[in-house]
């Protein structure tokens, strides 16, 4: 029981962390160094990333109508522009993609430590901050305005999102509106791009735990079925209230969260 609790509070910092531009890797390994689940370090290693299939789930469900080509109360022309958004997301996904598939052992065996995280969380925090204060007139209102060429470029900026601390979704967010996009578009089209982007990264873990011959304990089942529960309901939540809220205001204040937390854990892990 114990553990499942344990999953839960995994669960609900990744539904949280994984929207919001304050990233949800960094939030987890800081998490694990205060809250161990008693599971081995293959599994938590696959665990961490493949409880993200419960927030692409949430995206999935909420914006279901949104990106399903098929559905008999679209227009030909929205069918039409359905299609071009899965394609445009495709082109994006394809710069992290190669790169992540080169480099995804040597960034688990050296780059994933609380050092990393706190810079990297310092340094997009500065950089919300740098990005909002320039506020610059969008040229692009809504993610069906997003041509190729934009959509390859906000992909370019999810490669950054490999590095830990960085945010998946602060990268792309902050890359599409220094390239032109409203926030509303940029994080919309963020959350898109998390679909293939993510399930990829989930799968390639998965083969990778299954293949060194590892199979999960019914705990560790548990524990990972309760996270990827916990993480969907949260996500969203979290969604929707992302969605309300940079309709309104601006990304400075995780700016400011993201400077606060890199230092404390910097300040923390320099004490110990």
């Amino acid at each position: 029981m114990l553990e499942i609790l344990k999953a839960i509070l995994f669960g609900i910092v990744e539904g949280i962390t994984e929207w919001l531009p304050v990233s949800s890797t960094g939030h987890l390994i800081l998490l694990e160094e205060f809250i161990h689940l008693d599971v081995t370090e293959e599994f938590y290693e696959m665990f961490q990333v493949v409880i993200q299939l419960g927030a692409i789930l949430a995206v999935i469900a909420l914006f279901f109508h949104k990106l399903w080509p098929f559905s008999r109360k679209k227009t030909p022309q929205e069918k039409k522009n359905t299609w071009h958004l899965w394609f445009k997301v495709i082109v994006a996904v394809l710069p992290s993609a190669v790169i992540g598939l080169l480099l995804d052992d040597w960034m688990d065996a050296n780059l994933y430590n609380y050092v990393v995280v706190a810079i990297m969380l310092v340094v997009y925090g500065i950089g919300f901050l740098l990005v909002e204060k320039a506020n610059q007139a969008p040229k692009i209102q809504d993610v069906d305005a997003i041509d190729y060429r934009t959509a390859l470029l906000i992909g370019a900026f999810q490669c950054l999102a490999l590095i830990p601390g960085t945010s998946r979704s602060g990268a792309t967010i902050l890359g599409a509106i220094l390239i032109g996009v409203a926030r509303p578009a940029a994080a919309e089209f963020s959350f898109f791009l998390a679909i293939p982007t993510m399930l990829g990264a989930s799968a390639l873990k998965l083969v990778k735990y299954l293949m060194e011959g590892m199979l999960p304990s019914g705990l560790e089942l548990g524990v990972l079925a309760t996270g990827c529960i916990v993480s969907f309901a949260v996500s969203m939540l979290v969604i929707k209230a992302l969605m309300d809220f940079v309709r309104k205001r601006s990304f400075a204040p995780f700016g400011v969260y993201r400077i606060i937390l890199g230092a404390a854990v910097l300040a923390y892990f320099l004490m110990i």
